[in-house]
């Protein structure tokens, strides 16, 4: 096992569309019997946090965990079709996701804010769940903050694969959280410029590499496999 690459999903591998927002704002009103007043912050955040400040914002306790991840859960699952309509996958994903899925010394999984859940139909909606080891996958129930589910998904490649203690952990991912998450873990960072941020604003927060987007198969599949040579 030479890497293990973590995949960000949302404005990574995928443009929602604004359904994202809707699933939060479903589960809000499921739980609180009424809309939420703003719609949910999001921009690299976990769903623990997001609902958090969701109920937060509108003056309201938040209930157990378990019930709002079953909220998502359900609010998510109901919009899979939805999704598939109005999303659409990303230039140069699907092409990049077959390449790492076919190295044999690499693990190639996700590093999302998501509920597993979500994550599945998020990535299912357009056929990428085949192309992504998601059981080793780290996700929003597994931590509050973003840097912890580094070593999630270390841990869940270790078991369930036999990753090596210490092979290399590279993320990719469009915010700022992603680079935070790679530098306080001391994992490397493929920072992409596909969502709202500037290839400038991702090298301020600290990324040596940025990318405008995943289209240069060959170029992503290069800097991975210096990485996974070190």
């Amino acid at each position: 096992m030479e890497l293990i690459v973590l995949w960000d999903i949302d404005h990574t591998l995928i443009e929602n569309a604004g359904v994202s927002k809707e699933i939060y704002a479903a589960a809000f009103t499921a739980l609180a019997g009424r809309v939420p007043a703003e719609p949910a912050r999001t921009e690299g955040r976990t769903d623990r946090l997001i609902m958090r400040d969701m109920f937060q914002r509108n003056g309201l306790a938040e209930p157990d965990w378990a019930s709002v991840e079953k909220a998502l859960a359900d609010a998510g699952e109901a919009r899979l079709h939805t999704l598939s309509l109005r999303g659409t996958v990303l230039p140069g994903v699907r092409e990049v996701l077959k390449e790492a899925s076919v190295r044999s010394s690499w693990v190639s999984s996700v590093l999302t804010g998501n509920i597993a859940d979500n994550a599945r139909v998020k990535v299912a909606a357009f056929g990428l769940d085949s192309l992504l080891d998601l059981a080793v996958g780290a996700y929003g129930a597994d931590a509050l903050q973003r840097p912890d589910l580094v070593a999630v998904a270390r841990e869940r490649a270790e078991r369930l694969r036999g990753a090596p203690d210490g092979v290399p952990v590279v993320l990719v991912g469009d915010t700022p959280r992603d680079v935070e998450a790679a530098l306080a873990t001391g994992s490397e960072i493929i920072a992409v410029a596909s969502g709202v941020h500037s290839t400038q604003e991702l090298a301020d927060a600290g990324a040596r590499t940025v990318l405008p987007d995943l289209m240069d198969t060959s170029r992503v599949l290069g800097i991975l496999d210096a990485l996974s040579a070190r």
